[in-house]
């Protein structure tokens, strides 16, 4: 099992910098960023921007993997960010991966001026967005001609210093964005539960994640792709509570993540308010009992 954490682009570098460097330092696999405008509770509030700040956290870290949590069409055009995922891969030295999402609407969306998009459009884009991502990262020169997103000779010079490209990481639960996963992605992320409801226990959401895995496997098997090459990832704290309340709760929730075939877990560093309210002292408990924090062998 792996271990990472979602650190909200909310406070000015002089505080942050020391939260990126502390996720390092306690042994995290990897730590991730939301990629929006502005976000939901917080839209009051400070909110920085995301590759900037993935810059940032890559100068002052070495071993640490690095990802958006999770970019959309909402307001990114493939070319653009995937010169930016490229400049972000080389400053980390290899240490990024791109996480891709539909988009749940909002002020993403709206912020820019256009329609929304109904279901069925939001769907046809994401997934044009994760394929000519993809064909981006992975090829030095790309055309591409779509009904939402185009190209022309697009140069990705010198490309990723991963190869074949930055591991992509597609959050899904439906079938087409399985379907999705299946055929591009690295990484499998899904949050629970779909939609922003009442979040479960984590005991209590084991069956709706076990339905998940379980479409997740057709998909692949669909695709042609043996299933064990996908990771599948399970980020906590939105959906599925209760995961970081107390090293014992962690501890129990990997065991059971782990059963259900889940590669990596994803808390949220504490905040001292709603949302994602925590104890600092916990996620200090479950790094000395789960993680191996630099310095301890």
């Amino acid at each position: 099992m792996r271990h990472g954490v979602v650190l909200l682009p909310e406070h000015r570098w002089e505080t942050a910098r020391q939260h990126w460097v502390r996720a390092e330092e306690l042994g995290f696999d990897h730590a991730w960023t939301y990629d929006h405008l502005s976000w939901r509770w917080l839209r009051d509030g400070p909110w920085f921007g995301t590759v900037p700040l993935l810059a940032a956290a890559a100068a002052v870290t070495t071993r640490i993997t690095l990802g958006t949590l999770v970019a959309t069409p909402a307001h990114r055009h493939p070319v653009p960010f995937a010169k930016e995922v490229m400049t972000l891969d080389d400053i980390a030295g290899g240490r990024l991966v791109c996480g891709l999402g539909a988009g749940a609407g909002g002020h993403d969306e709206e912020v820019l001026g256009a329609r929304p998009p109904t279901p069925s459009e939001r769907a046809d884009r994401f997934a044009e967005f994760v394929h000519l991502t993809d064909l981006l990262l992975t090829q030095p020169t790309t055309s591409y001609a779509g009904t939402y997103f185009g190209c022309r000779d697009a140069v990705m010079n010198p490309g990723c210093v991963q190869r074949p490209r930055v591991p992509l990481a597609v959050a899904a639960t439906g079938p087409r964005g399985l379907r999705l996963a299946a055929r591009h992605a690295d990484v499998w992320i899904t949050a629970g539960r779909p939609g922003w409801g009442e979040p479960l226990p984590y005991e209590q959401a084991l069956p709706d994640l076990a339905r998940q895995v379980d479409a997740v496997d057709a998909a692949c098997a669909a695709a042609g792709r043996d299933p064990s090459t996908l990771r599948r990832l399970v980020v906590t704290g939105a959906m599925i509570s209760g995961v970081s309340e107390s090293v014992d709760s962690y501890v129990d929730a990997c065991g059971w993540f782990a059963e259900l075939g889940f590669t990596d877990v994803v808390v949220h560093w504490p905040r001292p308010d709603f949302p994602y309210q925590g104890r600092p002292e916990v996620l200090e408990g479950i790094a000395g009992a789960v993680l191996k924090p630099e310095g301890r062998g």
